[in-house]
């Protein structure tokens, strides 16, 4: 059986590329690529491949992002370092960390968004909350013949593309305060051949409540970048019509540049919830490894599927 990296098969050439590519920027990184390979398999070749193969297209733009994932990685294994240290994140209001992070053009498109993006698919905690997402949400969705969705802090766009990808018929919303998180995300549906389905809004929906409502609404880990994240759940509920459903999910003990609020245990999250007006009809938790001693915190993923309370 051929390994990736010696692979002559077109679905896999893309990650070729990117291993070889690896090979002088982010060497530490190569083990994750096929790690993940080992576990998810050819579906997991054929989505990575795609996604590297439509956005990342020449040599050049690839060693961009790679250069930017080992940043990210090595930015985020120093803070959750000092996070084991702590047991706390560091104090930082949400406009300190909007202008550290959603505003600061070079750090955003260098580092922040192809690291988080490549993540998605190199960290096993993220790649196994998009299967729950494609196993779970994405069903439902077809089986209720939702039309249109609708995202709030799109980041990267991943999900709304796996959503547009999906279905021929839908049309999706992707509403964030940072113009390079929509610009990203507009590339990336756009890669892909959806922008005619895809709409981008620079709006906050807590100050600024949209008046369309959707059957279909996504949130994947906003939660924690905000100081108040349960203004956030009930504007995500205010935004799903009565018979919707909504995806939600959270980092737990995640010290990343943009994190401030701590989430240690699920259930501080569902305690949210339950404040918010939502119920909680179904639920996906993976920490990323495993603890180095007992009792150490570890990054956690926490995806949920919710419904507004009547």
């Amino acid at each position: 059986m051929p390994t990736i990296a010696n692979s002559t098969r077109p679905e896999t050439a893309p990650i070729a590329k990117l291993l070889s590519l690896m090979e002088g920027s982010a060497r530490f990184a190569r083990e994750s690529v096929h790690r993940a390979s080992a576990e998810f398999g050819s579906t997991w070749g054929a989505d990575f491949s795609a996604m590297l193969g439509n956005f990342y297209p020449s040599d050049a733009a690839l060693l961009d992002a790679v250069k930017g994932y080992a940043a990210f990685v090595m930015d985020s294994m120093r803070r959750q370092k000092r996070f084991e240290q702590e047991l706390c994140y560091p104090a930082k209001t949400y406009a300190e960390a909007a202008a550290e992070v959603y505003y600061n053009d070079d750090y955003m498109r260098r580092q922040y968004l192809p690291g988080l993006l490549l993540s998605h698919y190199l960290w096993p905690h993220h790649y196994q909350q998009i299967e729950y997402f494609k196993s779970y949400f994405l069903p439902w969705m077809q089986a209720q013949q939702v039309t249109e969705f609708a995202e709030v802090g799109v980041g990267t766009g991943i999900y709304s593309r796996l959503a547009l990808q999906h279905r021929s018929d839908l049309r999706g919303v992707g509403f964030d305060i940072s113009p390079l998180s929509l610009e990203f995300t507009a590339a990336h549906v756009g890669s892909f051949g959806f922008a005619a389905r895809y709409q981008t809004r620079q709006q906050n929906i807590i100050e600024q409540p949209s008046e369309q409502r959707f059957r279909a609404v996504l949130c994947v880990e906003v939660l924690e970048h905000l100081e108040d994240p349960v203004a956030l759940l009930k504007g995500l509920k205010q935004l799903c019509t009565s018979d919707g459903k909504l995806f939600v999910t959270a980092a737990l003990n995640a010290a990343h540049a943009d994190h401030i609020f701590l989430y240690r245990q699920p259930q501080e999250v569902w305690a949210q919830v339950e404040a918010a007006g939502l119920h909680m009809e179904h639920c996906f938790f993976a920490n990323a490894y495993a603890p180095a001693k007992p009792g150490l915190p570890v990054p956690s993923a926490l995806a949920m599927v919710l419904s507004p309370k009547v």
